[in-house]
């Protein structure tokens, strides 16, 4: 989800530029910020002794269990978080007010008040109107909140985007949920509704990755990077601490959202799946691997010639830690805008023999019309050199099935990101393969050498067409065809006229670079 609307932006942009906007209010210094790290010694908290024995019998090698169920996704983050005993670290590009946002942050609030130190780090850029929430937080005892490029004027986001576009441009998008540095979950999922598939109206599928072992060290490392990084602010020195949320108040609110009935239908649906009992009881299936934590450094979201700088970058660290595709490359982004070197690179893939697959949202399903023009631009050159193509189907049918269990959203789009590389590693993690992304948030994510996970995410592009995804072709006269089972489209599934001339016009714009 994008954290301000492209045509938003481009007009705030004109306007600044025509209005000579280009002062910004001044942030707070940080001389008085205390570094912290994270706990190295808590291998006889609960979660230590659980997984230390599983983890000495393999020294220097991952845990990994992967997690496909929102419902699940938000079980074990309760759970991991009423099992914490030393600290929770939480670093997350969205956290919103909402029911399960509500929930996790009165976990917060309790792990803190029973001596648990923990540590929220959260991009400002989605926290209008959640000042007295994070008020109320900064002023408990134990709890650490850091707002991460904030915007100094709290009164008006545009105002603030307008005197200081080059720098709230640039978002840090990472997710990473850890708790006693001993279990770690790091995915794609923000901590909202619709990632947890609670959504009223829309829902998210996505993938997250719950960690044990070596690599839990190196998220937590990650973690400290960007905590004790220029662009992590107390969030005392931002919010006015005099509008703060009683903490009676919130907890009644939270207390309101767990007893409702739509919270236990959707605690049952928790309970009745499979991996939600293993979870949720201590009994993770674990695979045991090798894991690499790469991310982005959080100095590329400081200034210009920072960005020039590629080794701070995520991108060059992938390549490294994958090395080239030599058989198939299967590809999963929710915003995919490859640019014009990522389809030449794509193309070139193909035509050397790779099987390139991709598959992203259909503009029906997308939440962000102006990014699918970015990609759409780019399709009739990828069908050409020979990489193949699906789009994601809005309610798409596993997650309608699941809006019947929960009695929830009416809408779902694909959100998970990740990619495997000749059957043998996957990434999953924060990174679309769209230029913001790449040169302008900053990102983060685990590859993991899994013949077996990426063995699944093969098996998803298989089943594509028999239900889910739409694939894209060309047709005889060289136009975009859409296949579904025995059906064959001419134009973009299930949308609008206005959805289409909206990419037509956004295709148009020199726009890609915000994409």
């Amino acid at each position: 989800m994008r954290f301000f609307t492209i045509r938003g932006l481009i007009v705030g942009a004109a306007a600044a530029a025509s209005m000579g906007l280009a002062g910004c209010a001044a942030l707070p210094s940080l001389h008085e910020r205390a570094a912290s790290y994270a706990f190295d010694d808590t291998a006889s908290t609960r979660l230590g002794e659980m997984f230390s024995l599983e983890a000495s019998r393999h020294p220097g090698l991952t845990g990994i269990e992967a997690v496909l169920d929102g419902r699940v996704a938000f079980g074990l983050r309760m759970r991991l978080a009423r099992a914490a005993a030393r600290s929770i670290d939480v670093q997350s590009f969205i956290w919103h007010a909402d029911e399960t946002g509500t929930l996790l942050f009165e976990e917060m609030l309790r792990a803190a008040e029973r001596g648990v130190r923990v540590r929220l780090l959260i991009d400002d850029v989605n926290t209008e109107g959640m000042d007295p929430i994070l008020a109320l937080l900064a002023a408990q005892p134990n709890i650490e909140l850091r707002l991460y490029n904030p915007f100094v004027n709290r009164g008006s986001r545009t105002m603030g985007i307008l005197g200081d576009f080059g720098r709230l441009n640039r978002r840090m998008h990472n997710k990473s949920f850890t708790v006693d540095n001993q279990v770690s979950v790091v995915g794609g999922r923000n901590i909202a509704d619709e990632y947890f598939e609670a959504g009223e109206q829309l829902s998210f599928a996505d993938i997250d990755v719950a960690a044990v072992g070596e690599g839990v060290r190196a998220i937590s490392a990650e973690f400290d990077r960007f905590w004790n990084s220029a662009s992590a602010y107390p969030a005392g020195l931002i919010v006015d601490r005099g509008a703060a949320l009683g903490r009676a108040e919130f907890a009644a609110r939270a207390q309101a959202i767990g007893a409702s009935e739509a919270a236990a239908r959707y605690r049952d649906a928790i309970a009745q799946t499979a991996q939600g009992r293993g979870l949720l009881t201590g009994n993770p299936q674990l695979e045991w691997t090798t894991a690499r934590v790469v991310y982005d450094e959080p100095e590329k979201t400081l200034n210009e010639e920072v960005l020039r700088e590629a080794a701070l970058e995520l991108m060059p660290r992938l390549k490294a830690a994958f090395g080239s595709p030599e058989t198939h490359l299967d590809l999963v982004s929710p915003y995919f805008v490859p640019g014009e070197p990522g389809t030449e690179a794509f193309a070139a893939m193909a035509q050397r023999g790779v099987r390139v697959r991709i598959l992203t949202n259909s503009l029906a399903a997308t939440d962000e019309v102006s990014v699918h023009s970015g990609y759409a631009k780019r399709r009739i050159a990828l069908l050409r050199a020979g990489v193949q193509l699906f789009e994601i189907k809005p309610a798409a049918t596993n997650l309608r099935a699941r809006a019947e269990e929960i009695g929830k959203h009416s809408k779902s789009g694909l959100h998970a990101k990740t990619f495997a590389i000749d059957g043998r590693s996957i990434f999953v993690g924060s990174f679309n393969l769209d230029q913001r992304s790449i040169k302008l948030n900053t990102e983060m994510g685990l590859v993991i050498d899994s013949a077996s996970l990426a063995a699944r995410l093969s098996a998803i592009f298989d089943a594509a067409t028999s239900g889910f995804a739409y694939r894209v072709t060309l047709g005889a006269n060289g136009e975009l065809e859409w296949h579904d089972a025995d059906t064959t489209l001419r134009e973009e599934p299930e949308s609008s006229w206005t959805q289409r001339m909206k990419v037509q016009m956004f295709s148009i714009l020199p726009i890609e670079w915000l994409l």
